[in-house]
Parts: C-alpha cells; structure tokens; sequence
C-alpha cells in the first residue's frame, strides 16, 4: 500500500502577518485594554507563531459581521469549491479516473455540513454512485495523519482498491470576535485557511505515476487518558471557541517520544535509520517540543518550518502540505525511511512509517 499523490488548495485571498495583526488591533485592541490585558500582548502572541501569511476564506473585512450560521455557510461552499479542487488535482497527478476510487475519507473540525462534503463532490467530480464514504470530525489536527493510517487500514483490507483522503480546514470562520483569551489571541494569529488530498492505493492496484509512490509501512495510534481538556472545541450558540492548553507541550515530551521507540522497535529499526520528517505545523513551541522528544533538530523539520511559515497551522490539512512539499519538491532517495505523525484533540498522536 502506497501513497499515489497529495495536491493542495487555496482560497483567493492571502494576507501577510502584518496585515492581519494591523486588522486585528483595530478590532481586539479596544477589547483586549478593557480586559484589563496588555495590548501589546496580542503583538507579541502574532509576531512569536512563526508565520509570514496566511490564505483566509474571505476578505477579511467580512469577518467582524458574520453569525455562526453565516460562517458555516461559508464552510459549506468554500468546503466544496476547494475540496473538489484538490481532489480533481490529486486524482490526475495520480493518473486514475474519479470512477475509481472504492472509498473517500473526508475530514474537517472547522463546520459542519449534511449531507457532508464527500457526498457533495460524488455528484459534482462524478465519483463512483458505489463509493464508500466515511466523513471525520473531532479529530482536529492529528486527523491528516490518521486519514492516511484509516486509509491504510482500508486498502489492506481491499488491496486492488483506491482511497481518497480529503482534508478541509477554515479555521478563520470559527473566529471568536468576544474571546480576547491568550488561546484564542494565538489561535488567530496561527492558523490558516486550506484544503488538501490523498490518493492512497492498495498493493494490487496498478500504478502509472511518473514517480514511485511512497510506501506505507506500519502506523501508530494512540490516545493519552485523562487529556481531553488540552485541545479542542467548546461549541454554542456562538460557534466554535478554541481549547488549547498551555501544557500541550508537556503532553507531547512526555509521550511522543516513546511512541516514536515502540514504532520503530516493532519493525526493527532505531531513530538514527530515519531520514526524513514530515510533521504537522503545530505553532512554535510544539515544533520545538516535538523536535526535543524525537532527538531531532530544526533542520530535520525544515520542511515543516517552512509550510509554517508560508501558510501558518491549516489543523488536519498541515501535515499533508507538508507531505505535499516533499513529495513534489524536496523527495527523499529510494530507500530512505520517514516518519509522519501529527497530534490532536483527544490528546492523542498519530505516527505513519514511510519509505520512499
């Protein structure tokens, strides 16, 4: 079972990081004073995540008007229009038809939709009537990751078969206007708007790609007890208002490391037979805590630094911008063995074994 492709998407509208700070003191600068913070707190919290630009749903004039309902609208098209984009990129860079992939797996922890974005794109790419679909939610930022694993998971079961992965994340419309917390002022200087698709192909099924695949080797998932408080949603009437712990970090250093050993040790391999490291864009300070319990450096997530830095944190797509970059521009020699993970609310990690 093998990666095929990966191909991305992206709204029309790009701003730069001192853009969107300029519009955010305009707005949350009054606020933040009132709350009895510093105002140049929320300068800081922008200017510390690492990140050049972003891409946002809308312009971002639009953002301080719109209700729940309106922004889940906006989910829903933009959801679409972007998702069939990605897919219909990812299917042809994987030289199949959209008739035949058995399943499509679609994620997203940013709106919801029913029917659900899947089923809107069987009638809009004319994907197979028969198709198996599974939509995803709640899984955040680790369910790029664990798509991938889920769509293993399946093709191991239908070895002639094809899977889609779809990931859409608007995290700009969950947009807390009240909510001048240190979670949310991170938050909205941090994560970003995108789309991104997988083709994942069974063993038996033909390949006519003009670069070899990337092999999935093993995968591990797992959840952490008693953490559901880190990360994650509390949804109202108001919409979606970010959870984010400051002990993520924490959390991370005292068990991805050790999962990363079990992983490696159940195929008979260590940390230094890794070549390559393909890593969710979590902000600043969760690369760095991620790269302190593998034993990695900045450099081995260079990679990962850099889609930070251009695009900011799109949650469930990141890791697959990632994987995207990789596989198009910075390929690693045959043989070389890599590592994909990413972590989520839950607390939980995911960790994919690869070889190029």
């Amino acid at each position: 079972m093998q990666i095929l492709a990966v191909a991305s998407a992206f709204p029309e509208y790009y701003y730069t990081q001192r853009e969107l700070i300029d519009a955010f003191i305009r707005y949350w600068g009054p606020l933040v004073a009132e709350s009895g913070q510093d105002a140049r707190k929320m300068q800081l919290f922008h200017h510390n995540v690492g990140v050049d630009g972003r891409y946002l749903a809308r312009p971002i004039e639009t953002y301080v008007s719109l209700t729940f309902g309106e922004a889940n609208d906006i989910w829903i098209e933009t959801a679409h229009r972007l998702g069939a984009e990605a897919v219909t990129t990812a299917l042809s860079r994987a030289g199949i038809r959209p008739d035949q992939p058995g399943a499509i797996l679609f994620t997203s922890v940013t709106g919801v939709s029913s029917p659900s974005i899947d089923a809107l794109l069987v009638n809009t790419l004319g994907l197979s009537r028969h198709i198996r679909r599974t939509p995803i939610f709640g899984l955040g930022c680790v369910a790029g990751a664990s798509g991938i694993a889920r769509a293993a998971d399946y093709v191991r079961a239908y070895p002639d078969q094809y899977v889609i992965l779809l990931s859409v994340e608007l995290c700009s419309l969950t947009l807390q206007r009240d909510d001048v917390s240190p979670a949310n002022l991170i938050s909205t200087g941090l994560f970003g708007d995108g789309a991104a698709a997988v083709i994942v192909a069974g063993k038996d099924c033909p390949v006519t790609t003009p670069l070899p695949g990337v092999q999935i080797v093993d995968t591990l998932p797992t959840f952490y007890p008693d953490t559901e408080d880190t990360m994650g949603w509390r949804i109202s009437e108001r919409g979606f208002r970010i959870i984010l712990s400051p002990n993520v970090p924490d959390v991370i250093a005292e068990n991805v490391g050790r999962d990363l050993n079990e992983l490696l040790a159940r195929n008979g391999l260590t940390r230094a037979d890794i070549g390559n490291w393909i890593l969710h864009t979590g902000g600043p300070k969760i690369l760095r805590g991620t790269q302190h319990a593998l034993g990695i450096t900045e450099a081995d997530l260079a990679t990962t630094w850099d889609c930070l830095r251009r695009m900011g944190n799109l949650s469930s797509a990141s890791v697959l911008m990632v994987l995207e970059e990789t596989m198009l521009h910075r390929r690693p020699a045959p043989g070389t063995w890599s590592i994909l993970g990413a972590m989520g609310p839950g607390f939980c990690s995911e960790l994919l074994l690869l070889r190029w």
